[in-house]
């Protein structure tokens, strides 16, 4: 294996072109060299993007050998498709989160991972942001005493008339499979244990029963955590974290480019009191981050530091909360 991953990107959508493209440069041990679109962009799009190989079709790309890793940023409900696609033709896949719709489209991805000696791994590109390991630290320094509840936050507002693929039930739309889950990964991820039982309701799109908006609660053995995300409401996405003696605040925990004051993540601690005592301030490009992670693992051939069964269990919280609502 060459010293750089090649990667290639199945569509053109947005995430890619604001997002993963740039981190696919910017990443040491990556290289874009293909794209592949299949509504008529893909001369175009890799010429953008700067990417010296161009499909019409996704297989197309899968089958080109210069691809060692793919990119799949594709509706929701397409995703186990060509994830397998993808494993089939001995390529390494990254794609978007939810990696799928039910836990058991992931069981079936992480199995044609396995039977094809590839790496996989859901796109939760938050997690490898620094700001997050310095939560962990105060979690576990006792800075805010014993930790009872998280509070995470993840919203913006979209325009419900329009013919977007996350208002469209078939393609894997809805609030809490598109922003949701990251309240719900960061609730377990934080708190390193799955939840005892879950509790959900939402808002929902007539005529298609899309959820709008969702509220839920996860029971984690001696922590509760609420979460609200929505496509209704003014842009936000922060968590913060409970505890006897005070509180960690994370402002913007999920997308820190967010930020007006220069992207950074930012970590505030405060006493029961409300008193602030600590504010650190934190840089990085998470994207560019994940896609280094992940192209190392590919190079050394390890395990990516985010696991399938990870992957696997937030599916199942997010299945019961679906569940819940209905």
């Amino acid at each position: 294996m060459s010293e750089k991953i090649r990667w290639g990107v199945l569509s053109s959508a947005k995430i890619a072109k604001t997002a993963i493209v740039p981190a696919i440069h910017e990443a040491e041990s990556a290289e874009l060299v293909a794209v592949a679109s299949e509504s008529g962009k893909a001369e175009a799009t890799a010429a953008e993007w700067g990417a010296k190989s161009h499909y019409d079709s996704y297989e197309a790309l899968l089958q080109d050998p210069e691809v060692d890793a793919v990119y799949i940023p594709l509706p929701n409900a397409l995703h186990k498709k060509w994830v397998i696609e993808a494993a089939k033709y001995k390529k390494h896949v990254l794609v978007e989160k939810p990696a799928g719709v039910t836990s058991d489209e992931v069981l079936e991805m992480g199995g044609a991972a396995k039977q094809n000696s590839v790496i996989w791994m859901e796109a939760f590109m938050y997690q490898f942001h620094p700001q997050h390991q310095y939560v962990k630290k105060l979690m576990q320094d006792g800075s805010i005493g014993d930790v009872k509840r998280i509070r995470a936050h993840f919203s913006y507002p979209m325009d419900l008339s329009s013919d977007n693929i996350r208002l469209k039930g078939d393609l894997g739309g809805g609030s809490l499979y598109d922003v949701g889950c990251y309240c719900v990964h960061a609730s377990r991820f934080l708190l390193e244990e799955e939840p005892l039982k879950v509790f959900s309701t939402a808002r929902k799109l007539d005529e298609t029963n899309v959820d709008l908006s969702t509220s839920g609660i996860l029971t984690f053995a001696n922590a509760d955590a609420v979460f609200d995300c929505s496509f209704q409401e003014s842009g936000t996405n922060r968590y913060e974290v409970i505890g006897t003696k005070g509180r960690i605040e994370v402002p913007y925990a999920f997308r820190p480019d967010s930020n007006p004051n220069g992207g950074k993540g930012e970590v505030i601690l405060k006493n029961a009191g409300g008193e602030a005592l600590d504010h650190q301030s934190f840089e990085a490009n998470q994207f560019t981050v994940q896609v280094q992670h992940f192209s190392q693992c590919v190079i050394n051939n390890v395990d990516p530091m985010y696991s399938a069964d990870s992957t696997y269990n937030n599916m199942k919280v997010i299945e019961a909360l679906y569940q819940s609502q209905r």
